[in-house]
């Protein structure tokens, strides 16, 4: 019987290559304000805003900039999706888990890179930017579940599924990924450059390939 039931990814660094935190390759692309991000920030960091509204913000920069849809894949066109992550998704499908991304990315980078990813995750966590037929930003719905509401996230699907977090895995990179790795049943420190990160984690995998992940979960 499947050990693990559930498997959860970051999106920057993990899934896609190239990438420590695709917010700040969209803000050099359209020269936004650093002042008016770094205020952001703060008041995030000092409890003033919530996670969302931080997001909110940022991404409104982008708006009021004129950005359009075609800016922003043409920003990310350096980046490339992370050696085997194809075959890892399919693999895990095909034994009968469920997957889900809990990040703090945008939608933008997954539709460039696994434009069919709506077939392969079951959940979908990160904040999503929409476009009307002009290209030019109509809607945001910004995600609250980043840095600690990851873990928030991750309960809230195994909640729903009737799994317990022993049965779930988390796969991620960064210093935000920090509380879900703890609470994951397994969690897997992919890519990653943060001891801080490595230390909680169950498994570190340097090898920058996702296959790699496969032979701890299944």
């Amino acid at each position: 019987m499947q050990k693990y039931k559930l498997v959860c990814f970051d999106v920057d660094g993990t899934l896609i290559d190239n990438v420590k935190f695709s917010w700040q390759i969209f803000h050099d692309h359209f020269q936004t304000d650093k002042h008016r991000r770094e205020d952001a920030k703060n008041k995030f960091f000092s409890g003033h805003i919530t996670y969302k509204e931080w997001a909110e913000h940022d991404i409104n920069l982008w708006k009021e900039s004129g950005a359009k849809k075609s800016e922003f894949f043409r920003a990310i066109g350096h980046l490339r999706l992370m050696e085997g992550a194809m075959e890892t998704l399919k693999e895990l499908k095909k034994n009968g888990i469920k997957l889900a991304i809990i990040s703090g990315s945008l939608n933008i980078l997954l539709e460039k890179f696994i434009p069919d990813y709506e077939k392969f995750f079951d959940d979908v966590f990160l904040s999503r930017i929409y476009f009307d037929e002009g290209g030019s930003i109509s809607k945001i719905e910004a995600t609250e579940y980043d840095l600690d509401g990851k873990a928030l996230a991750l309960r809230k699907i195994a909640e729903r599924e009737g799994f317990s977090l022993k049965e779930c895995v988390f796969v991620g990179d960064y210093l935000n990924d920090l509380k879900i790795i703890q609470e994951a049943g397994l969690g897997i420190a992919f890519n990653c450059q943060h001891d801080e990160l490595k230390e909680v984690a169950d498994v570190v995998v340097d090898k920058k390939d996702l296959r790699e992940v496969l032979r701890h979960i299944l």
